[in-house]
């Protein structure tokens, strides 16, 4: 009876593996109901060669690592809206539990990551001993040989429905049940060797710029200064999410009126992002590269291959450029491939108050600083500024102060104090997505302030959302960022054509185009020269 017990309990474990889900969306009982073809396979292979244990550690290291790859997609899904790929994304692991030492401090850190390793070797040891179970039933050999047949043939059953879903061939229906696991983990393998030719299809578009040594460009200018300001998660939930939208474009239709009567002009659009929930590089060098760097393998390449970023262009028109980057906190050897003449990192900011946790300083900081750190210079700006405060975990939210009263910071201190800790915030999503609400409305208050102060200079402003937050977060798929640009309204008049919204708001219908199609939009407007590589006629 015992043995009976165990052998079901063995089966269920494997069970539950083959049948687990790599989506949120799709974590829930209904997931029991499929039947995975695979475990018959297992099953009756292990009755068939009995206790072998090479055998069993390979197919339980299998499974673990199909285990892994679901749980992997699981968080990936949850942050950035899209699947684990191996090729791309692993160094994510180091990111991800610097930001976990950040919100739950090293030593919970280090223990959750030293659970995660041990997880992994039970559920290795679990498996093992599941598929030994059933090794261990020794019937005769007539037994064995008709297990094996069975085995065989039910490896056949899960190897057509796995060439069905991939359309290797197709039958009129699916066969029935699902061999799932099989054709996702099969999926990720062949997901890996094409990313390793896209890469280099993509390597050599890279290096293939058809504008990299056209003269005159951006001499509609005139000198002006830019400057281009990334709001973080700052996207289209703002504006459709009923649980932010109020609050919002409140801010924004206030803003609007302030900028107006300060004698700028507005223009505001849409732009779909590479990335979602995170990896806020890749929206900033798709935006000034002009290149689809949808993950950090094509970032890395674009990296190396020596492309122009917007900010080259703007060297090459005589043009000082500078980052404002207060997270950047260690060294950015990168900044040398994109353009920049300056960079002020953190300790680049002077500033002397305490931390927001992750947040190094409050966006009010560093707007009211980066002008008297830059040093002099003869030429006009060209800034990039990469703001934080509505960065996740979202808590503390700082309060705005009185321009005048920032200092070198230590007005905010107090602010820093505040509660909830990181990790009792994350445990109500409803109060998460709130402390959300409230450091986006934070961030668009003090960055539209900002620039209407900045109206007596009539320098050309962009402002735009780096990526949508995570997904429970804005409740929707979408990757859309809203843009705006703020200057002198014959200055704008040069982006007429390109059909956005007078003011801050853009309107819901309006067009859409993806964020690597900036660089050009930017340097054919502001060009006075027509040239070859003008494609928005």
């Amino acid at each position: 009876m015992k043995r009976a017990v165990f052998l079901c309990l063995a089966a269920v474990l494997l069970f539950a593996v083959l049948v687990l889900p790599n989506h949120p969306g799709t974590m829930k009982w209904s997931a029991l109901n499929r039947w995975p073809l695979e475990l018959p396979v297992l099953l009756l292979t292990m009755v068939a060669v009995g206790r072998n244990r090479a055998i069993s550690a390979g197919l339980a290291l299998l499974l673990v690592v199909a285990v892994l790859i679901k749980v992997a997609d699981f968080g990936m899904f949850t942050a950035f809206n899209r699947p684990f790929n191996p090729v791309f994304d692993v160094f994510l692991i180091g990111a991800g539990f610097s930001l976990m030492q950040d919100s739950i401090g090293s030593v919970l850190s280090i223990l959750a990551a030293i659970g995660a390793v041990l997880a992994c070797v039970l559920l290795f040891f679990a498996l093992q001993q599941s598929l030994q179970a059933w090794g261990g039933i020794r019937p005769k050999h007539v037994g064995r040989m008709g297990a094996a047949v069975i085995a065989f043939g039910a490896a056949g059953w899960a190897a057509a429905d796995v060439g069905h879903h991939l359309q290797y061939w197709q039958f009129t229906e699916s066969p029935p049940g699902t061999a799932w696991t099989t054709r996702h983990t099969l999926k990720r393998g062949i997901k890996v060797r094409e990313t390793a030719a896209e890469l280099v299809r993509f390597t050599k578009e890279a290096k293939s710029d058809p504008i990299a040594d056209t003269a005159g460009l951006l001499n509609a200018l005139d000198g002006r200064d830019v400057i281009v300001i990334w709001i973080e998660s700052y996207g289209r939930a703002s504006f459709d999410n009923p649980l932010y939208a109020p609050t919002h474009l409140a801010t924004l239709s206030a803003a609007e009126q302030a900028i107006e009567r300060a004698g700028m002009s507005m223009k505001s659009g849409w732009m779909t992002s590479p990335t979602a929930g995170g990896q806020s590089w890749l929206a900033h060098s798709a935006f000034a590269s002009g290149l689809w760097t949808s993950d950090n393998a094509r970032y890395s390449a674009m990296l190396a291959s020596g492309h122009k970023w917007l900010y080259h262009f703007a060297q090459d028109a005589g043009y000082r450029t500078a980052a404002v980057m207060p997270a950047i906190t260690i060294g950015w050897p990168e900044s040398l491939s994109m353009g920049f003449d300056l960079v002020l990192a953190a300790d680049d900011m002077k500033y002397e108050g305490q931390p927001f946790r992750w947040v190094t300083m409050p966006d009010q900081y560093t707007l009211a600083a980066y002008a008297e750190l830059l040093p002099p210079d003869p030429r006009p700006d060209f800034i990039q500024i990469a703001l934080i405060s509505s960065h996740a975990p979202w808590t503390p939210i700082p309060d705005v102060v009185p321009w005048e009263d920032i200092g070198t910071g230590q007005v905010f201190d107090e602010m820093a104090k505040r509660g909830p800790a990181p990790k009792d915030l994350w445990r109500d999503r409803g109060a998460v997505r709130d402390a959300y609400r409230r450091s986006v409305d934070y961030v668009l208050e003090v960055t539209f302030d900002h620039v209407a102060r900045l109206a007596a200079d009539a320098p050309l402003v962009i402002v735009a959302g780096d990526h949508q937050a995570a997904q429970f977060v804005a409740g929707s798929d979408n990757k859309d960022v809203a843009v705006h640009m703020i200057g002198p309204a014959d200055v704008l008049q040069r982006i007429e054509h390109w059909g956005w919204t007078d003011g801050l708001i853009p309107a819901a219908d309006g067009p859409v185009r993806r964020m690597d199609s900036f660089r050009d939009d930017f340097l054919f407007a502001f060009t006075n020269t027509p040239y070859a590589g003008d494609v928005t006629k």
